[in-house]
């Protein structure tokens, strides 16, 4: 826990310092850097909690990575908490989220979900990305076309329930860009794969879940 803590609180003051996403808000929204950095303690320590605990599903669900792809990886926090020598690939639209990930983890390579090779990874993330798209499901099915013999897909997303309405509301987050929940995304990641593990964040309150699929 004391790792976490402090993980968390030097990479805060790395975003805070090096990106300016107080001016141009809208922008840099949904790129979960305001959520990463939100004065906030406890909201804050959501937003990390999720990728902690889609590193930590990944390690356990299947042998440890040479190869992983992050689909919308905004700024690349996930790339911080993989091992070292794990070939760190993403797939991010905002290019000012892209271009701060490279600089901060340099032997990153961007790609895209067109260029990105079938059957190379041994895992893909898609950590709060797929709930902003209408066309999940076929995103889904490329992604899975994208794995490795015995790979697994990590996913995680927002409840949209009542109560996460209600802390997105409290925390400032006012915009509107999620087409879907998590629920629905994971009812179509059960018609193509093996559901493995899941974890609820928070367990008493229910405002993400992480899970984790192979195909086998």
């Amino acid at each position: 826990m004391k790792g976490r803590i402090a993980h968390i609180r030097n990479r805060q003051r790395l975003l805070r310092e090096a990106i300016g996403y107080q001016k141009d808000f809208e922008a840099w929204e949904e790129s979960c850097v305001p959520s990463y950095c939100h004065p906030n303690p406890a909201a804050a320590y959501v937003s990390w909690l999720r990728l902690f605990a889609a590193a930590d599903m990944a390690k356990k669900v299947r042998p440890p990575a040479k190869r992983v792809l992050d689909f919308g990886s905004s700024i690349g926090e996930l790339g911080h908490l993989l091992a070292d020598g794990v070939q760190y690939e993403f797939i991010e639209s905002l290019d000012a989220a892209a271009d701060f990930l490279k600089k901060q983890l340099p032997a990153a390579k961007r790609t895209t979900l067109q260029e990105a090779p079938v059957g190379a990874y041994d895992r893909i993330f898609a950590i709060d990305s797929l709930e902003h798209n209408t066309d999940f499901r076929e995103l889904l099915a490329e992604l899975v076309a994208k794995l490795a013999p015995g790979g697994a897909l990590i996913l995680s997303g927002p409840t949209e329930n009542r109560l996460y309405k209600l802390g997105r509301k409290i925390a400032g987050f006012e915009g509107h860009y999620h087409e879907t929940n998590i629920h629905a995304i994971e009812a179509a990641a059960a018609e193509m794969m093996i559901r493995r593990a899941a974890k609820t964040i928070l367990p008493l309150a229910p405002l993400f879940r992480v899970t984790a699929w192979t195909v086998t």
